[in-house]
């Protein structure tokens, strides 16, 4: 599993662990019933707080996308993936939906907003 924690941006460094896991899941990377790193582990490879991971971890099983058992570790859960991209969906509908709104009210063509969007997809 490789995460990137990058101090230069106002995302807290547990929320950045958390995306990219829920992300890695979400694409699959990471199978339902993997064991993920250890807390402890997973810190200092990061060279962070054992408080930040567990935070994170915490927030994944918090949403159902991690089981932790006792003495053995955390695992992907084996959640229906389909409602997890659906409830992604959504919010992304929402964004777009306040995005076009926004770009209406500035005046923004159609074209000038799909320009927009190929650019910052082409930044990842």
């Amino acid at each position: 599993m490789e995460l990137i924690i990058r101090n230069v941006t106002n995302q807290p460094i547990y929320d950045q662990i958390y995306s990219q896991i829920k992300s890695q899941i979400i694409a699959g990377q990471l199978r339902p019933g993997e064991a993920l790193p250890s807390i402890r582990s997973l810190a200092k490879d990061l060279k962070i707080s054992v408080i930040t991971t567990m935070r994170a971890y915490d927030e994944l099983e918090a949403q159902g996308l991690i089981d932790t058992v006792a003495g053995k570790g955390c695992f992907v859960a084996e959640k229906n993936l389909d409602l997890i991209r659906e409830q992604q969906l959504r919010e992304l509908e929402s964004h777009l939906s306040a995005a076009a709104g926004l770009a209406r009210s500035c005046g923004l063509s159609r074209r000038e907003l799909e320009e927009m969007l190929v650019v910052l997809l082409e930044e990842e």
